[in-house]
């Protein structure tokens, strides 16, 4: 059996390491993340973390883990900023209101797939010019779904959430656990 995550992520690794996990493989999925029409934030997440999940070639008793991060803004799914100005757009559109920030995981061992999903509430103080200029050039926003990370830079401008600190990170450690035991993947065994 190999633990197989199917993300290019650091900080899902990292996060699968506060686990005591360490995967045997690293194989980040290529698949279409554009929402549909009328996709509503938690659909879209827990869709995108399985259909990342079946595309990730494993063999029969593999076991494979992929999820999805989502900040919604009210109905609004903001993904991973093209630029700076989009990275601006999104920031300044967060700034003073309370989001919800969910993370779909998605565990597969042979043809069952199980998911869970971690929704929590995040508020974002409103950011000087100063702040958000730094910040744009500091180019963290990269990559990171809403053009921040709760883990860096970015976390000086959260004074307040609600749910999962890890699921916000990108992988809820809790959620994660319970899907892993769940396919028969030992994540309590002793050495």
């Amino acid at each position: 059996m190999q633990l197989i995550l199917g993300s290019a992520s650091p900080r899902r690794k990292e996060l699968l390491a506060q686990l005591g996990i360490t995967p045997d493989l690293i194989l980040p999925p290529d698949i279409d993340e554009d929402p549909r029409k009328g996709e509503l934030p938690r659909p879209y997440a827990m869709r995108l973390a399985r259909e990342k999940a079946l595309a990730v070639v494993a063999g029969p008793d593999d076991v494979v883990i992929c999820a999805d991060t989502t900040v919604a803004l009210g109905r609004r799914i903001l993904g991973k900023p093209a630029d700076a100005g989009e990275a601006a757009a999104f920031l300044t559109a967060l700034g003073g209101r309370r989001h919800q920030v969910i993370t779909a995981v998605a565990v597969r061992r042979g043809d069952r797939v199980l998911s869970k999903e971690s929704v929590s509430a995040v508020k974002m103080k409103r950011l000087s010019d100063g702040e958000l200029n730094a910040y744009l050039a500091s180019g963290e926003w990269q990559g990171k779904a809403g053009g921040y990370g709760i883990q860096g830079l970015a976390g000086a401008f959260i004074p307040w959430i609600s749910g999962s600190f890890t699921g916000i990170m990108g992988l809820p450690v809790a959620e994660t656990a319970a899907l892993l035991g769940a396919v028969g993947y030992p994540v309590w065994r002793q050495e």
